[in-house]
């Protein structure tokens, strides 16, 4: 019997909770499903049962804790697996945790527990992991490897592990609240870049978020800290940080590459480095992963040209939440005007030098209501931006009308928020969707 089968046997004795029925735990709850034989397992979300999406289930019995019971007497489990969006600091957890009795568990945690192959490749960061996981899955695949590719990216890795041999290769975009209790690291570990994010809630689906800096820091670089680790590919700029943290992983710096690539924007080159970095260390050749890199384009909603006919130059980057991957985004272009699409839902982060960058930058702001856009506006006050050259939509349709008619054939339009969508849009998703749709219909 494989070991992870084995392991949701050993699950049968056990009184389990699903903490958020996500992505992830849905994943599970499917495998306990089919492999596993608990009497009963308990959904616990604080969203009513209408809005959950429930798989169709034939033996197990599901049982509820949901809205305002949703975090009850969690010490009464044995084992409580935690979404990533479910905070460590919830009350029910902490109760849970200081009786002792409960095993609080994750999804990831499961998943690297068990997996028949070692050969897994987790990568994190604030910005770039999505785009490097895809770039790094796809240099493998090119080289004749057998690869899975999951996690933050929108797959489940429990979703693929009943296919997985132990000759494949793993690729896993990790986030910090997946990484904040992880018990293991995957043997290679990628740090694309960090910047202050997830300091304050933003999102009453995802409500999760580091206390500190320090331990948004920390849940970042427990990538490496855990058994499994060999080797740490990290961006060159975190060697001081990186220097004080004593890791017994082997580290590996890497810098921007300049390699021709289909990616669009300048930070790009260093999430190529990264990528090359794991070809050299896993000894595939440039002419392998070299038109791999060349011939890869930029993913959805991350700084993706959309096709237009009015000679205006449209890109979506709403993955965009932070001030500085916006500011970088400005930078990504040094010669055309750009009108900006900005703001949304407050984060918490420190727009003063988006501030500046937009002064220098932008020919005219589009501000999308919300909390972090008054305070994008206090910054632009300080920095005397003319306000003659901004306006402000309530909706997507407005902003993009807006922008168009402030612009000319020849012009950019960036829609980079620096804030988190929840407020006018239910995610980046939406936002970059409706993004597009308005421009498609703009062009008539």
């Amino acid at each position: 019997m494989h070991d992870w089968k084995k392991k949701l046997k050993e699950l049968t004795s056990k009184k389990i909770a699903l903490l958020g029925l996500g992505l992830d735990n849905r994943a599970l709850l499917e495998l306990l499903e089919r492999y596993g034989n608990p009497d009963s397992v308990t959904i616990c979300d604080f969203r009513p049962q209408s809005q959950l999406a429930i798989p169709k289930l034939k033996r197990l019995k599901l049982n509820y804790q949901l809205e305002d019971k949703f975090n009850r007497d969690l010490y009464k489990f044995d084992i409580l697996f935690r979404s990533p969006g479910w905070p460590l600091a919830c009350p029910g957890v902490q109760e849970a945790r200081r009786r002792g009795l409960t095993d609080i568990n994750s999804p990831l945690n499961l998943f690297l527990s068990v997996c028949p192959s070692q050969k897994i490749i987790g990568v994190t960061g604030s910005k770039g992991k999505g785009t490097t996981a895809s770039l790094i899955n796809e240099i493998l695949k090119k080289s004749g490897r057998k690869v899975w590719l999951g996690g933050n990216i929108g797959i489940a890795p429990l979703s693929f592990l009943p296919k997985i041999k132990a000759t494949d290769w793993v690729v896993l975009e990790l986030s910090s609240f997946q990484l904040e209790d992880a018990r293991r690291s995957p043997r290679f570990a990628v740090l694309t870049n960090i910047f202050h994010e997830h300091l304050s809630p933003a999102d009453p689906n995802n409500p999760n978020f580091h206390s500190s800096f320090s331990a948004y820091w920390e849940a970042k670089l427990n990538i490496a800290c855990q058994p499994g680790n060999r080797y740490l590919i990290a961006n060159q700029k975190l060697k001081p940080q990186i220097k004080t943290a004593q890791l017994k992983s082997q580290i590996i710096y890497f810098a921007p590459s300049h390699r021709p690539s289909g990616l669009i924007g300048n930070f790009n080159q260093e999430n190529v480095g990264a990528a090359e970095a794991i070809a050299k260390l896993l000894k595939i050749p440039a002419k392998q992963f070299g038109p791999v890199i060349k011939g890869f384009h930029n993913l959805n909603h991350r700084l993706e040209k959309i096709p237009s006919r009015d000679g205006r130059d449209y890109f979506d980057n709403s993955f965009s939440t932070t001030p500085e991957s916006t500011i970088l985004d400005l930078e990504s272009f040094r010669q055309q005007p750009i009108i900006l699409i900005v703001g949304g839902a407050d984060k918490g982060a420190d727009f003063s030098n988006l501030a500046k960058t937009i002064k220098q930058k932008v020919k005219f702001l589009v501000l999308l209501t919300g909390a972090g856009t008054e305070r994008i506006k206090k910054e632009l006050k300080k920095v005397n931006f003319p306000p003659t050259h901004a306006a402000e939509a309530n909706s997507m349709e407005k902003a993009v009308s807006l922008a168009k008619k402030k612009s000319k054939a020849g012009d950019v339009i960036l829609l980079s928020t620096a804030c988190a969508s929840f407020g006018l849009f239910k995610n980046y998703k939406e936002r970059g969707d409706l993004f597009k749709k308005y421009v498609e219909e703009n062009q008539n």
